[in-house]
């Protein structure tokens, strides 16, 4: 080159940091400025993002399946629903708690360490369970739900650690242009193991029992660590004197940029707009006079729509702004959600969840490429941590206020209350305000 240029904060360089190889050129050798835009398949086996990709996969499905395993030892032991509904407690509560401290961190420290130490936590949580589970035996009552309670926080409080770092690392590993393709994929770890993981606990428990339930939701955390460890990533700028850590300075930047603002709010929007695929499902299969069976197609009718919301990003990424793919998915979960609160047979509950599960695909997706896209790389972590404290904490308020409305009314009702809250975010958050200009560039 004939002069030397200046590299941006989130442009890898060739140095090591920590024991960590912190080196990565792409898949082409060639530096991020100078290199094109990957599609999604060399993304997938790019040696840094495709190590994120796969390990954030085995890490959500192991979380999900412990979840689902922890469940089932709980209610067997105790037979209390009350103490099943704790387990949710114990592995999000802290998320929704601790994530903005968590954020302030990988903003100011390594945020692939801390991802690392993370998925370690995780570990312990699940491999600890896994241990005590073989050697319990017979033993039931609180001999067994105070072990799953601790174990199960440990869990929760691994993903608090890592959770905003392997969010905020993402935009570090891309070349311009890749942003909107990388937050496609970086939704189906997340889509996959919501849907998948709970039966995959649920049938590991049948055929093999909790002891190798748990060991195996061990395990996916420990390869995540492994590829995460093989992998080169770029050096994180670390603490910088000029730069306001603290997490109040996060939420005033926040503030003060109103659609930023906006989209975090339509993510936790987004979390309310699913959690009826799984609190509201049992009771709209009753009320449409089926069993369990009808549970499960319900449910995985909102999986099978996200996949297909998955494959439609896939095939109009290069025709819909981010702006417009958010909005369209919030109207699709708006509309679905309505569609089930008045169906009057399966077959029109079952298309309202598939088009409620296609919204969510979209606008996660839409709304995470915006998000990233005019997140300062400054206050990256913190603003992740908004996001998955929005997402996340949006679902025990929806499972409270909506299973209270089905109790008290009818479930109808409370479909139609959810489908209220998102139809009025999708208005309030119209295409047009959420491209904005901002403080910093925009970033796809």
């Amino acid at each position: 080159m004939a002069g030397r240029r200046t590299r941006p904060a989130a442009e890898p360089v060739g140095a090591a940091r920590g024991g960590l190889r912190t080196t990565h050129t792409g898949v082409t050798g060639q530096t991020f400025a100078d290199a094109p835009p990957r599609g999604a398949l060399k993304l997938l086996i790019d040696p840094a993002f495709g190590a994120l990709f796969w390990g954030k996969l085995l890490t959500t499905f192991g979380m999900w399946t412990h979840s689902m395993v922890a469940a089932i030892v709980m209610y067997a032991a105790t037979g209390s629903a009350l103490m099943v509904g704790l387990l949710g407690v114990a592995q999000f509560g802290l998320q929704i708690l601790l994530n903005p401290l968590s954020g302030k961190l990988a903003d100011r420290g390594d945020a692939v360490r801390q991802v690392v130490v993370g998925r370690l936590v995780c570990f312990a949580g699940s491999g600890s369970l896994a241990v005590l589970s073989a050697l319990s035996g017979d033993a039931n009552g609180y001999a067994v739900a105070v072990p799953l309670l601790a174990g199960t926080t440990v869990v929760g409080l691994g993903f608090v650690i890592g959770g905003p770092a392997m969010q905020s690392v993402v935009p570090t590993l891309l070349r311009p242009g890749e942003l909107s393709t990388a937050m496609a994929l970086n939704t189906v770890p997340l889509t996959a193991a919501r849907m998948v993981g709970p039966l995959m606990g649920a049938f590991l428990v049948a055929r093999l029992g909790p002891t190798p339930a748990f060991a195996i939701s061990a395990v996916a955390h420990l390869v995540f660590v492994v590829l995460i460890v093989a992998a080169r990533f770029p050096r994180t700028p670390g603490h910088r004197p000029d730069v306001d850590y603290r997490v109040s300075a996060g939420l005033r930047y926040v503030w003060a940029d109103r659609p930023l603002f906006l989209m975090l709010v339509a993510v936790a929007v987004v979390g309310f707009g699913s959690d009826p695929s799984m609190t509201l499902a049992p009771a709209m299969a009753d009320e449409l006079g089926g069993g369990t069976h009808l549970v499960g197609a319900l449910t995985a009718a909102f999986g099978a729509g996200a996949a297909v919301g998955l494959v439609a990003l896939a095939a109009l990424r290069s025709r819909m702004s981010s702006a417009v793919t958010a909005s369209v998915g919030l109207w699709s979960i708006g509309a679905g959600l309505a569609v089930v609160g008045v169906s009057a047979s399966p077959a029109m509950a079952l298309a309202g969840f598939a088009t409620s599960g296609c919204g969510f695909s979209l606008g996660l997706t839409g709304l995470s490429t915006l998000v990233q896209a005019r997140a300062p790389d400054d206050f990256r972590g913190r603003i992740m941590a908004l996001w998955l404290v929005g997402f996340l904490g949006s679902r025990p308020v929806a499972a409270g206020l909506l299973g209270a409305t089905a109790d008290l009314t009818a479930v109808g009702v409370a479909f139609g209350v959810a489908a209220a809250v998102v139809l009025a975010a999708a208005t309030v958050c119209r295409p047009s305000r959420l491209s904005r200009p901002g403080p910093v560039p925009i970033r796809v």
